[in-house]
């Protein structure tokens, strides 16, 4: 942990002239930052400073962390549609801080859409993305300045919950955590898969199990709230998680895996690719599987482990099988960050902590 260090941190908003964007000064220890919405005149810099951050993961696990052959060409690609498309799936933010004449910071945020099975009370939260970063040397109050640019953006913008994530117990983690950030979701994941082939008390998914399905996931929907209200229900929830169930079965590029016959359905694992949401540009994500929809009713009580979690882990080597017979070197599985029996579970699976995202209310 770095130690607290001693700042006067003053701001004074700027008339927008219509030739640069709008910007607020940030005063630390006397030395003004300037943090301003990102432009396209920018990318360089912004590409030099995401490539380093993008390295310093794949020191930490280069088969997670993998870096993408263009890595940079990615980089580029990725801001110049964020700063340039009309077209754009969500809202995104970027910001840079600069400090004489140099940019040495930049925080990535967006408004996160609330997955259609939550109900999303407090619309869509802001998201603080991992892809944040400030120069070597810089210090723990430029990257409080981003954050607090990144939230007064957020919230004009329409948000009133914020997620943050990080990858490593790094100064960002020590600025959450003083912001008022808790964690809510761990991203653990393991590397070695292995080649066993999957259980063969676990077997593919049909529509039969699809009622199955859709009664266990509202069991460990229930436990979410429990854990969180940040995770209540969509009214329709059950409803349309059987359209989704049903069309995921068609889906070429995942494996929906049971335990358990349709009328008695004891559990359900869906092994599906990575997406962009957890990593940035810089990697390639074409190794690494994602385990998000996933329970066992050895998991039922957040706080102890039944059976020794036998189940569940049947459940989970199934899905690194399923990776493995795809190529795929690692697994990413999400799990709250108050779920201690699944935590258990996880940890004693062979999986560790690689990424966690914390919010503030």
């Amino acid at each position: 942990m770095l130690s607290q260090i001693s700042c006067f941190v003053k701001r004074r908003k700027h008339l927008d002239t219509g030739s640069e964007p709008p910007r607020d000064t940030i005063e630390i220890n006397q030395m003004p930052h300037t943090v301003r919405a990102a432009s396209t005149g920018d990318i360089p810099r912004l590409i030099d400073l995401l490539l380093s951050d993008a390295e310093e993961r794949h020191v930490i696990d280069p088969i997670l962390w993998k870096m993408a052959a263009d890595a940079p060409a990615q980089i580029e690609k990725a801001l110049t549609f964020a700063l340039t498309s009309e077209q754009q799936p969500f809202r995104q933010i970027w910001q840079v801080l600069k400090h004489d004449g140099a940019i040495n910071g930049v925080i990535h945020s967006m408004l996160l859409p609330v997955p259609p099975i939550y109900a999303g009370r407090q619309g869509d939260p802001g998201l603080i993305l991992p892809d944040s970063t400030v120069a070597p040397g810089a210090s723990e109050g430029m990257i409080n300045a981003l954050v607090a640019a990144a939230e007064r953006a957020l919230m004009d913008a329409g948000a009133t919950i914020f997620l943050s994530t990080y990858v490593t117990s790094e100064p960002w983690h020590d600025v959450f955590r003083d912001r008022g950030y808790d964690p809510l979701t761990l991203y653990l994941s393991r590397t070695d898969l292995g080649d066993a082939g999957r259980p063969s008390a676990v077997r593919l998914a049909t529509e039969a199990d699809v009622p199955g399905i859709v009664a266990r996931a509202a069991e460990n929907k229930r436990i979410l709230f429990e854990i969180d209200p940040f995770w209540e229900r969509h009214p329709d929830a059950d409803t349309r998680f059987t359209g989704w169930m049903n069309r995921s079965l068609t889906l070429r590029d995942r494996d929906m895996m049971v335990m358990g016959s349709p009328e008695n359905l004891n559990g359900y694992v869906i092994a599906q690719p990575a997406s962009r949401l957890h990593f940035p540009p810089a990697h390639d994500i074409t190794g690494t599987g994602v385990i998000d929809d996933y329970y066992h009713p050895d998991l039922a009580d957040p706080t102890v482990l039944a059976n020794g979690g036998e189940g569940a882990t049947t459940l989970l080597r199934a899905a690194e099988a399923a990776f493995a017979d795809r190529g795929m070197g690692a697994a990413f599985v999400v799990c709250p960050a108050r779920w201690l029996s699944k935590i258990e579970m996880l940890e004693a699976a062979g999986y560790e902590t690689a990424m966690v995202w914390s919010i503030k209310q």
